[in-house]
């Protein structure tokens, strides 16, 4: 088929973003992009993940976070983290931060027209209330546990949020 007589909507743009992209985001990325899969959408629905800071370019997820990931049936292992850029804000239709301090990094770097792309990711929770992903970084094995917990749980309302985007065309 022609791309111009498909008759489904373009693909849809998903960027995660946290500080570092090692933990939160690249385990989003990976959650998000599995569910995306198992709905029959990667077709139409694009994911990837960013770090608001640039101190691991090019490094794999963090040990703890393909771990803990992995043992819920989720590999991050082909993911390498990259900065956000402000080229980023064009290319996706919604960029999803995890926390305040990197919603004010990602709001410096955004061009005003796209600021309303630019969206906490907890904002698609559906069971938990809390305002952020706290970063599991300095912490321990639970820390992990629960960005997965919330993950799983923002990724079901973003999914069903992306659903209906594509749906509206």
């Amino acid at each position: 088929m022609h791309p111009s007589s498909d008759p489904r909507p373009a693909r849809f743009r998903v960027l995660f973003v946290c500080m570092g992209n090692i933990c939160r985001s690249p385990t989003a990325h990976g959650v998000f992009e599995a569910r995306v899969r198992e709905a029959g959408l990667a077709d139409r629905i694009a994911v990837d993940s960013a770090g608001t800071h640039s101190y691991h370019v090019g490094a794999p997820p963090d040990h703890r976070s393909q771990a803990h990931a992995l043992r819920r049936g989720v590999d991050l292992s082909g993911q390498r983290a990259r900065q956000l850029r402000a080229g980023d804000f064009e290319a996706f239709d919604l960029v999803l931060v995890m926390d305040w301090d990197n919603l004010e990094a990602a709001q410096a770097l955004c061009p005003p027209q796209h600021a309303a792309k630019l969206r906490r990711f907890a904002e698609f929770f559906q069971r938990h209330d809390s305002p952020v992903v706290p970063d599991p970084y300095t912490g321990g094995a639970a820390g992990f546990e629960h960005v997965l917990d919330l993950v799983e749980d923002g990724s079901e309302g973003l999914l069903a949020h992306v659903r209906r985007e594509l749906a509206a065309g």
